[in-house]
């Protein structure tokens, strides 16, 4: 009797200390994060890395609703989206020396203010400060006939330099990096 006992006071020990040291993983994230690279030339260093969350349009109208114009946005979803610089660059009429940056953006009907900001590491806009901006310049946006489920950052070469295209819904903004 105290050897069944024994054996089961340490099957249920044992079960216990599985069961609280169990791993629990999160479900899967909603707006997956993806990386753009723009290189000069394929196999060439990077000159620019952005790291984004992917958020889904889902049949809601995306720009002037679900992402309110005139208000400071974190420019994808989830964690501020993030921009590498490789190497020093003009952004607007100022340069920015290479490093990593916070990317926010203020959406407007015709036009966008685009925003580079020292603080890293941050969940969306709600601590943005505006003493933390780098730089800012305000960019065009224009209409597309296309319309991406998922909001997207690809890049465009340019002469001197190279455009971050940002694009969801029918939405098209171009950010202008040149060459120092």
């Amino acid at each position: 009797m105290k050897k069944t006992l024994s054996i089961l006071s340490l099957a249920l020990t044992l079960a216990f200390v599985s069961e609280s040291n169990a791993q629990k993983f999160s479900d899967i994230d909603k707006s997956v994060h993806d990386i753009a690279y723009y290189r000069t030339e394929r196999g060439a260093p990077p000159m620019i890395k952005v790291v984004y969350g992917r958020p889904l349009k889902k049949d809601r109208e995306v720009f002037g609703a679900l992402v309110p114009f005139g208000q400071v946005w974190r420019t994808g979803a989830n964690e501020a989206t993030e921009v590498k610089l490789y190497q020093d660059v003009m952004f607007g009429d100022k340069e920015v020396k290479a490093g990593t940056y916070s990317l926010f953006t203020i959406p407007g009907a015709s036009e966008w203010t685009i925003i580079l900001n020292s603080e890293l590491d941050v969940w969306g806009a709600y601590s943005y400060k505006e003493e933390n901006d780098v730089a800012r310049i305000t960019v065009p946006s224009s209409s597309a006939d296309d319309s991406p489920e998922a909001f997207s950052v690809a890049f465009k070469g340019v002469d001197k330099g190279v455009h971050m295209v940002l694009g969801w819904d029918k939405t098209r903004v171009e950010v202008p990096f040149y060459n120092k």
